[in-house]
């Protein structure tokens, strides 16, 4: 490469598909600074959608959304979980920062009651961060959630047990699996440039209290009925 055609492609108004995380779209620091590079705009991207596909519950799905959650709460956001699998352990969850009088959990009674209760977090304008466990859905479904995250500018999280099948209009898809005490997050798609190599992070420190994952004993800290 000739040095003018380096100088010029250091220009900041010039992309390069490679560098991907200069990509600048609106998006909320992962708090894990390896995830974030690789990342458009450098992390989770707001008003859309994101899908993570665990290969099993509890290898560190919740802990990866956790630093956002936590800021978007403390900073007056409303963070809505949509359908979660069991019952939020609220002590868990204040000890990763959360703060617990801007949480809402939202139990709707069916398939397509949890599909408009999600769709309104998304589309309310009033959340930051909707983390929802939709179970299968057609793509027609996931485009309304799309749609819905777009107009209300929320960080919408899909969470998925098993490996990603069908297309989807999500701007980001990832996969987790375990390998010993970490975590490899392998990103199945995403805005602006290829699919990276997986990264490695340590979401289980020894330092960062219990996870935040669920107690079926304790009663939701807000429980709303979909509809009226």
């Amino acid at each position: 490469m000739s040095a003018a055609l380096d100088t010029l492609l250091q220009h900041p108004g010039i992309w390069r598909g490679s560098d991907c995380a200069r990509v600048a779209v609106p998006s909320l620091a992962t708090g894990f600074a390896e995830l974030d590079v690789l990342l458009p705009g450098g992390g989770w991207p707001a008003g859309a959608l994101t899908e993570i596909h665990a290969e099993r519950p509890g290898v560190g799905e919740l802990r990866l959304v956790m630093p956002a959650a936590a800021r978007l709460t403390r900073g007056g956001r409303w963070l809505a979980l949509v359908s979660p699998p069991h019952v939020p352990y609220a002590p868990a969850l204040t000890a990763h920062g959360v703060e617990l009088s801007r949480l809402l959990v939202i139990s709707p009674q069916g398939a397509q009651e949890r599909l408009w209760a999600c769709e309104q977090a998304l589309r309310s304008g009033s959340c930051g961060m909707v983390l929802c466990w939709p179970g299968r859905l057609a793509e027609r479904e996931l485009r309304r959630l799309a749609l819905a995250a777009e107009a209300g500018g929320a960080a919408g999280f899909l969470f998925h047990t098993g490996r990603a099948a069908q297309a989807s209009p999500a701007a980001l898809r990832i996969a987790l699996s375990g390998r010993g005490s970490r975590t490899v997050v392998q990103i199945l798609k995403r805005r602006g440039g290829d699919v990276p190599a997986p990264v490695t992070l340590d979401l289980f420190p020894r330092s960062a209290g219990p996870l935040p994952t669920y107690q079926p004993l304790r009663p939701p800290v807000t429980a709303l009925s979909a509809r009226p």
